[in-house]
């Protein structure tokens, strides 16, 4: 075993300055004389009705490959789907692993209550930019694609830990945790732990799915009925944009891309234009005022063969940002376009962006398309529970 499996979580979260807060909440409050805000509606759902739709969790055996697990991933993509699972549990036999973050997370006989198996962590995207970047050596793609899932977990922050989030959990809650960078958690179908909600390291049940950010965010525009004061208020009047965002150029190729994003660890980066030929394009730039033209995402490289992976990474990046969604596995895919808003866009036009388009960050642009910050499914959550908690 790894020690990359057996981090114990200590997550240092990023709170914007007290003065944002204040800020959001004299603009809501501005909002609300023309419109009414309505939160005690919302507060009265729990995690259980999130997930109501939602599939048995699939997950893949610590003894598969890294591509093995991209496969998965491309697999589980079916058509209505497509281009959604950036992640997917790793199950192992119960009681021979550590949990990543300490944690002991079992699916349970129904009717025995014996352990069956257990969820020793959770394999993203990021993990596997992580790992595809590390140093190279002969045959160096062919060793890193045939490793066990079991030694790639951890390698981004998000992989050290696991999470499972009881059906109980009041939606603000839900919403605290999945605005402070984990981005999706376990939830039991019928949990054997009783009288609990929150996050939890340990839990035993017979099934579970998977609550992301994406859904929680969808559920904002399910309820924008309620919400409709928090909705119309722009992402500046919110202090929802992120106004530092590292991009790569137009000239970088996707090898350099996957090793920016995996020293940063980003999911995701703007392509912005090059200035020149003595640019160092190996390198993240400041993307600020600069001219945005593709997004490269760690979720293009999945379900990546090893003979389309080699091929791709000598590839111009933004080359193969525009190409990828010719590939067999976006066919089904919405057509790739570039997701941008500007400062005066409402919530609820972002949100519908990110949803419709099925992409964590939305581009924040000036009329030039001059990048100028982004708007992530995290920046999201947390302003509609701020506003929620100051209304």
């Amino acid at each position: 075993m790894t020690t990359s499996s057996q981090f114990l979580l200590r997550l240092s979260f990023n709170f914007k300055p007290f003065v944002c807060l204040l800020t959001r909440t004299q603009n809501l409050h501005a909002m609300q004389s023309s419109n009414r805000l309505n939160p005690s509606r919302l507060i009265d759902f729990t995690v259980k009705d999130l997930t109501v739709d939602k599939l048995r969790l699939i997950e893949v055996p610590d003894n598969a490959t890294l591509a093995d697990a991209l496969n998965a991933m491309s697999l589980f993509c079916i058509k209505p789907m497509a281009n959604r699972v950036r992640a997917v549990p790793v199950a192992a036999v119960p009681g021979q692993w550590l949990g990543a973050g300490g944690s002991m997370i079992v699916e349970s006989d129904k009717e025995t209550g014996r352990a069956k198996k257990q969820y020793i962590g959770m394999v993203t995207m990021l993990d596997v930019v992580a790992h595809i970047a590390e140093e190279e050596e002969e045959n160096g793609l062919d060793k890193k694609m045939a490793a066990h899932v079991s030694s790639v977990i951890g390698h981004c922050p998000e992989g050290r830990s696991l999470w499972s989030l009881n059906p109980n959990t009041s939606i603000m809650d839900c919403m605290e945790i999945l605005s402070k960078g984990i981005h999706r958690v376990l939830v039991p179908l019928d949990s054997n732990v009783e009288n609990t909600s929150g996050p939890e390291l340990v839990e035993s049940a017979s099934a579970y799915t998977m609550l992301t950010q994406m859904d929680l965010v969808s559920f904002f525009l399910d309820q924008s009925s309620h919400l409709q004061a928090i909705l119309s208020c722009t992402v500046t009047d919110l202090s929802a944009v992120n106004d530092n965002v590292l991009a790569i150029t137009s000239k970088a190729r996707v090898k350099d891309a996957v090793k920016c994003m995996s020293m940063a660890m980003l999911n995701a980066v703007p392509i912005v234009e090059s200035s020149s030929d003595e640019e160092d394009h190996t390198q993240l730039v400041d993307g600020k005022n600069r001219r945005v033209v593709g997004t490269f995402s760690a979720s293009d490289l999945k379900g990546c063969h090893l003979a389309t992976l080699r091929s791709w990474l000598p590839l111009n990046a933004l080359e193969f940002a525009e190409n990828i969604p010719r590939t067999p596995l976006f066919a089904s895919a919405p057509a790739r376009e570039l997701v941008t808003c500007h400062v005066t866009s409402t919530l609820v036009q972002v949100i519908r962006m990110a949803t419709t388009r099925r992409v964590h960050r939305v581009w924040v642009v000036d009329k030039n398309d001059g990048l100028q910050g982004l708007v992530s499914l995290t920046d999201i959550i947390a302003a509609v529970r701020a506003a929620i908690s100051t209304s």
